[in-house]
């Protein structure tokens, strides 16, 4: 009897824990939902919400390679000098750019906020080509440096509203069409391109 008075006592001990266990179990917390990028349309296409705030973000750029033989054009033209006897020759030219852009746009109390900047990352080994003459009255061939390296912020203004700020192409040039497809700004320099700007 003792036995299994003794048995029936454990068993029953073991079904108590275990269904304490069970009442006692870890509940896990929900994960809190993961922010995705949200769409802005607001704006145009390619816009999205930057996360935590209302301001709507839009990235894109291009990417452009050149390349040019010989005697392309006489304002583009790629030559070089023989470094022995001085001869012009006739060369390749090649360009490279990047090119960065972003828009930014915000609704506030005065009107809509807009940013915009361009950024070009440029590389080439285009040679420039001439002769000077001293004071001496020697003649020196010009070198060929490589030329068009660098990186420029082309662009980068604010706009609230129509009141626009920062560096742009100036109102002279936009009004016009560039000039349209008939002046060419090597030989007719018509106006500033890149300038500062405060305008409505």
């Amino acid at each position: 009897m003792n036995i299994k008075s003794l048995l029936l006592g454990s068993a029953a001990a073991l079904i108590a824990v275990s269904g304490a266990r069970a009442a006692d179990a870890v509940t896990v917390a929900e994960p809190e939902p993961a922010e995705y990028v949200k769409i802005c349309d607001v704006y145009g296409s390619g816009y999205f919400y930057i996360p935590g705030t209302e301001t709507c973000l839009r990235i894109g750029g291009y990417v452009r390679y050149d390349i040019g033989v010989g005697d392309v054009g006489s304002f583009d033209g790629a030559r070089s000098f023989d470094h022995q006897d001085g001869d012009d020759q006739a060369t390749f030219y090649k360009n490279a750019r990047f090119t960065l852009k972003t828009w930014t746009g915000q609704e506030t109390e005065l009107g809509t906020l807009k940013t915009y900047t361009e950024t070009r990352f440029n590389f080439g080994n285009r040679n420039n080509y001439g002769q000077f003459t001293t004071s001496d009255g020697i003649v020196n061939l010009q070198g060929n440096p490589a030329f068009n390296k660098g990186v420029s912020l082309n662009f980068a203004w604010i706009q609230l509203g129509g009141l626009r700020v920062g560096k742009d192409e100036s109102a002279f040039n936009t009004f016009i069409g560039y000039a349209g497809n008939v002046i060419q700004d090597t030989i007719v320099p018509y106006g500033d391109f890149d300038t500062n700007v405060v305008q409505y």
